[in-house]
C-alpha cells in the first residue's frame, strides 16, 4: 500500500484506522472520505459511496492504489432499516469493486461473524462452513463475500477481507452493532459504576480489541497475494466472553461495579444466531494473524484510557 483511500472514515473503525495509517504511511498518502464533512488532520473528501462516478473521480485524482471500504450500516440498525441497509451495504460495495477494477486497486472489504446463522457450528466455527444468516446485515455480508470472490476470479481484483467479531475501543462510540454492549459497559463502569446489559448473561460472542483489528487490516493488505487462500473473508477473533465475564474483569479494578440485565429481544436474537467462538487458523497460516490482547489485558487498557489509571471506585 502506498496511496490509500478510506470510505466510512468517520466511523468506529475508520477514525482509528486513518490515524494509524497516516502514522505509518504518511499523512499525505491517506485520503479519508465520508458522507458528512468533518475537520480532519489530513486529506479529506466528502463522498457518498452510492455515487459511483464521484468515487471513481476521487480515487483517480488521489492516485490511490488501495481502497479500504468501511462505509456500512451495522447489524442492529440494519434490522430497523433493512432496505437502506441493502442499498448502502451492497450498492457501496459494488461501486468499490467496480472502481477497484477500473483503477487496478487493492480492495479491503470487512465482513463479519454475522455471516453465520443458527445452523452454523457454534463452537470453533470453521473457515468454510454453512452460512445461513437470519439478519439483513448478515445477508449483506454473505453476498458481499461472494461478490469479492467473484470479482477476484472474474476480473482479478485484489480483494481481501476478514470476518470481524465485535470490536471494542475506548475512543470512537460504536455505531449500531449487536456487540456494542462490550464498549458501553466500560464507559458506564467508569462514569456511573453500574451497567444495564441488553444482552443476556450466558450469551457468548467473539470480540477483539481495536488495536488488534487495525493491525489485522494492515497485515492482511501487506501480505503476499500468492499466500492468500481465501478471497472472500478470513475468520479472525481474539476472545469470546459473556456479559458476566467482562463484568467480573471490571470488578477487579472497580470493586463496587454492578451489572444488571434488561434484555433487548431484537439484539438478543441476533446474538443467539451467531457463533460462540470461531476458528482463526487459516488467517494464522496464510498471513500470520496473531492478536495481542485478551479480556484481561484489554480491560486494563480500556479502563486506563477511559478513566485515567483507575484502581478502585468509591461512592460517597
Amino acid at each position: 500500500m502506498k496511496k490509500i483511500i478510506v470510505t466510512g472514515a468517520l466511523g468506529q473503525i475508520g477514525t482509528e484506522l486513518v490515524r494509524k495509517l497516516r502514522l505509518e504511511y504518511g499523512k499525505e498518502n491517506v485520503l479519508a472520505t465520508d458522507i458528512r464533512e468533518e475537520s480532519h488532520d489530513g486529506p479529506f473528501e466528502v463522498l457518498d459511496v452510492l455515487d459511483a462516478l464521484k468515487m471513481y473521480e476521487v480515487a483517480k485524482k488521489f492516485g490511490a492504489d488501495t481502497m479500504i471500504h468501511l462505509a456500512a450500516l451495522l447489524s442492529a440498525t440494519a434490522e430497523i432499516k433493512p432496505i437502506l441497509a441493502w442499498e448502502l451495504n451492497m450498492g457501496g460495495l459494488l461501486n468499490a469493486l467496480e472502481v477497484s477494477k477500473e483503477l487496478n486497486m487493492q480492495l479491503f472489504n470487512p465482513s463479519s461473524i454475522a455471516v453465520f446463522g443458527p445452523s452454523t457450528p457454534k463452537i470453533d466455527t470453521p473457515q468454510e462452513t454453512l452460512q445461513r444468516p437470519t439478519t439483513m446485515y448478515g445477508v449483506n455480508k454473505v453476498a458481499g463475500e461472494l461478490l469479492c470472490d467473484y470479482y477476484f476470479g472474474r476480473y482479478g481484483v485484489d480483494a481481501r477481507g476478514v470476518r470481524f467479531p465485535g470490536l471494542i475501543s475506548p475512543g470512537t462510540p460504536p455505531g449500531g452493532g449487536t456487540t456494542d454492549y462490550a464498549v458501553e459497559i466500560y464507559h458506564k463502569a467508569v462514569n456511573e459504576g453500574s451497567y444495564t446489559s441488553y444482552i443476556a448473561e450466558g450469551t457468548y460472542m467473539d470480540m477483539m480489541y481495536m488495536p488488534d483489528a487495525l493491525n489485522a487490516i494492515i497485515d492482511l493488505m501487506e501480505a503476499d497475494p500468492a499466500k492468500l487462500t481465501v478471497r472472500n473473508a478470513y475468520n479472525i477473533s481474539a476472545m469470546s466472553f459473556d456479559p458476566s465475564e467482562i463484568a467480573a474483569e471490571i470488578k477487579k479494578h472497580i470493586p463496587d461495579f454492578e451489572i444488571k440485565y434488561d434484555v433487548d429481544p431484537v439484539r438478543q436474537s441476533i446474538a443467539e444466531s451467531w457463533p460462540n467462538s470461531i476458528d482463526s487458523t487459516q488467517a494464522e497460516i496464510d498471513w500470520g494473524f496473531k492478536p495481542q490482547y485478551d479480556l484481561t489485558t484489554m480491560t486494563i487498557d480500556m479502563l486506563d484510557k477511559i478513566g485515567g489509571n483507575i484502581k478502585t471506585r468509591t461512592t460517597i
